[in-house]
């Protein structure tokens, strides 16, 4: 026999037993059902069913979740290359496990890949009409049926997630906000994607910019609310660090200005004594979301003026508020104890921000 010969037909109940049950024509092919048979046995009534373009169920009842991410990934994956192999799983290199090879095409994204990946506010599987996959620029490859096919210039890295290729979380949630025009979901997908600690926020904030969603009201709305739940945090573990360490009390934000001059900026706590202001930095790429980038220009322009009037600025982030507080409060701690050693800094007027 040789390498390009059919496999020896096998019983048709024993194929309804492997890999979820949905096969290609590819596949049947090498089991020994040829187009003719696999076309009687899916007539309305027999026991199998068309569930995509070539792909197919060797059942004749709804499909399972699994079943139909499998199709989806099948189908997507079928035009790319000629698969002839039973759908069996690759094995695991010795580096890990990879992606199997008859999906190297396509991934799954969109809500179906948060779904799986765990998130509470994606509803579930069976409850999603559509399965969103992604996959390179292939024209022939068209959306159908629950399949909606996503198509990108660069495939990211897939992670196996129940032995299926999913996108990173980033852009899974950018190809699920996509879809969705409710800001309240839309907020509680970014939420939980932050809180879970599935992403950094800076991942999330640049798919959403390069997938162009900055720019519709219901996803600057839910980016809004998760910022502003983000700095309420960052302030009240501010609030407990300066008791918790015993700092002296500072002034809470205020606003300075010049004696009969201009505004310089709002602070978050200022201690006037010693002309030290500190600034919780929210807008930092690296560790939140921010929407618009002229901001953390401004953010840095108001620091130096500051600095250059002889009032010393610390800067501190939520995350470093979070992960190493006993450091932010040595850092407070002695910007304090030196202010002595300072020249003087110029007069400003406190206010009430």
């Amino acid at each position: 026999m040789t390498h390009n010969t059919p496999l020896s037909p096998r019983p048709l109940h024993y194929l309804a037993e492997v890999q979820r049950r949905a096969l290609t024509t590819a596949q049947l092919s090498a089991h020994g059902v040829s187009a003719a048979e696999t076309s009687e046995r899916c007539r309305p009534g027999g026991p199998w069913q068309q569930f995509l373009p070539g792909v197919y169920l060797l059942h004749p009842g709804p499909p399972t979740s699994g079943e139909r991410l499998h199709a989806v990934l099948l189908y997507a994956a079928r035009p790319s290359r000629d698969d002839s192999s039973p759908a069996v799983p690759a094995q695991p290199r010795p580096d890990g496990p990879h992606t199997p090879r008859r999906y190297t095409a396509a991934m799954i994204t969109g809500l179906a890949a948060l779904t799986l990946y765990g998130f509470t506010s994606a509803p579930p599987l069976r409850a999603q009409e559509k399965i969103s996959i992604l996959v390179p620029r292939v024209p022939r490859l068209r959306s159908t049926g629950c399949a909606r096919v996503i198509r990108t210039p660069s495939l990211p890295a897939p992670r196996l997630v129940t032995g299926l290729p999913v996108a990173p979380v980033p852009r899974a949630l950018a190809d699920a906000v996509a879809e969705l025009t409710d800001a309240g979901t839309v907020h509680r997908l970014l939420t939980e994607a932050v809180r879970g600690r599935h992403c950094a926020p800076a991942e999330v904030a640049q798919e959403l910019k390069q997938a162009e969603l900055l720019n519709r009201p219901h996803v600057v709305e839910a980016v809004n609310a998760l910022r502003a739940e983000r700095r309420a945090a960052a302030e009240d573990r501010l609030y407990r660090l300066v008791r918790e360490y015993g700092l002296p009390e500072p002034v809470w934000n205020v606003e300075l200005r010049l004696p009969a001059g201009p505004r310089l900026g709002g602070l978050d706590a200022y201690w006037p004594e010693q002309a030290v202001a500190l600034e919780l930095d929210t807008l930092a790429p690296h560790h939140g979301l921010r929407q618009d980038d002229d901001a953390l220009p401004q953010h840095a322009r108001t620091r130096e003026t500051l600095e250059r009037l002889g009032i010393t600025v610390v800067h501190i982030t939520p995350t470093m508020l979070r992960q190493a507080p006993e450091q932010q409060a040595m850092v407070i701690r002695t910007a304090l104890r030196t202010a002595p050693d300072r020249a003087p800094a110029a007069q400003v007027v406190v206010l009430p921000s």
